[in-house]
């Protein structure tokens, strides 16, 4: 088969998509496909090597390297994709690679690609809007509020907080990922440092209750859940840092927690990518708290793809080794299943 790996893109989570674009393509290679790698964030000079592809040590992009990028090459590089390719894999992160613009474009080139399609990717990105889709499906979520940008007065703030949400709030941007940009605030101090830093990030900001205790995540491959996967990190919570650097986060898979509770985290998952009309695969995250009562924060319809990212640790305990779910992604893009919600 001809596949294009679609990777790099101009998001803060480029670094991320670069090396889930690298193990990609030399899994899909291995497995004997003729593969062509593309950073869509060069236009026409996306075409790259993959023996020469290099992932920068960097956990995250500078501002230089991102402000030196522009989207609209994008755009070129999917319009001079060859006609003969097969499907797309994408590997890429964050806007506009996974909040379905990417997808649209692919749309009209007509060329099959993995993961959600257009709407279901847009859905999911925006949490505020992902929210209200949960809370109509019966799928339990923290309380939340969201603010423009530059629109909330310190006061304004604090009496949201306070209406909504309560300490500790959790700030961050609508439609990022990767925790860019993500606060934990713990009273009314560091409010409104956070609402800057989110907005730095995105035009429109969320304010998130803080849930306390575990955090799990259940991938969704096809109509059926996989293993969950419970995250430790070592200090502090699971940020950027925690996510990316080695040694810094232990992970459980199978997580140990109850027969009951393990179906019914399972099953909120596969509602919960159903309710926004994901196809493919995709990553449902969770917080537990103490009372083992389970709520839903996001679903990742691109999630990392590295060999040691979260999907992969998932399929691995279903008997589902990295290069053969890479050909079951693919082959979910070219054969569909849609589990109703």
């Amino acid at each position: 088969m001809n596949i294009a790996v679609l990777l790099g893109g101009t998001s803060p989570e480029r670094h991320v998509s670069m090396a889930s674009g690298k193990g990609i393509a030399e899994a899909l290679s291995a497995a004997g496909h003729t593969v062509s790698v593309y950073d869509v964030a060069l236009g026409a000079d996306a075409l790259i090597d993959p023996a020469t592809l290099r992932v920068p040590d960097q956990l995250a992009p500078t501002t230089d390297e991102l402000g030196s990028l522009a989207s609209r090459q994008i755009i070129r590089a999917i319009e001079l994709l060859p006609d003969d390719i097969d499907v797309a894999f994408m590997a890429l992160h964050g806007a506009p690679g996974e909040d379905g613009t990417v997808q649209s474009i692919l749309e009209l080139r007509g060329i099959p690609y993995t993961g959600s399609g257009v709407l279901a990717s847009a859905l999911a990105m925006d949490k505020a809007m992902s929210k209200r889709i949960f809370q109509h499906y019966a799928v339990p979520t923290p309380r939340w509020f969201q603010l423009e940008r530059d629109e909330a007065s310190f006061p304004e703030l604090c009496s949201s907080v306070d209406y909504y949400t309560a300490y500790p709030v959790v700030v961050k941007p609508n439609d990022g990922g990767s925790t860019v940009g993500l606060t934990i605030v713990n009273d009314q101090n560091g409010l409104m440092d956070a609402y800057r830093l989110a907005g730095l990030y995105g035009r429109t900001i969320l304010f998130e209750e803080f849930i306390e205790g575990r955090e799990l995540t259940v991938a969704v491959l096809g109509d059926e859940s996989l293993p969950i996967v419970e995250i430790r990190p070592k200090s502090g919570i699971y940020d950027y840092t925690n996510k990316y650097t080695a040694g810094r986060t232990e992970y459980f898979c199978p997580a140990v927690i109850p027969r009951d509770l393990e179906e019914e985290l399972r099953e909120l998952a596969r509602r919960a990518h159903t309710a926004l009309g994901c196809t493919g695969y995709s990553r449902v995250d969770f917080r537990l708290d103490p009372d083992g009562m389970p709520f839903c924060l996001e679903v990742n319809t691109l999630p990392g793809m590295t060999a040691t990212s979260l999907v992969p640790k998932a399929a691995a305990a279903a008997g589902l080794g990295y290069g053969e779910l890479c050909e079951r992604i693919i082959s979910l893009a070219l054969h569909p299943v849609k589990a109703e919600a």
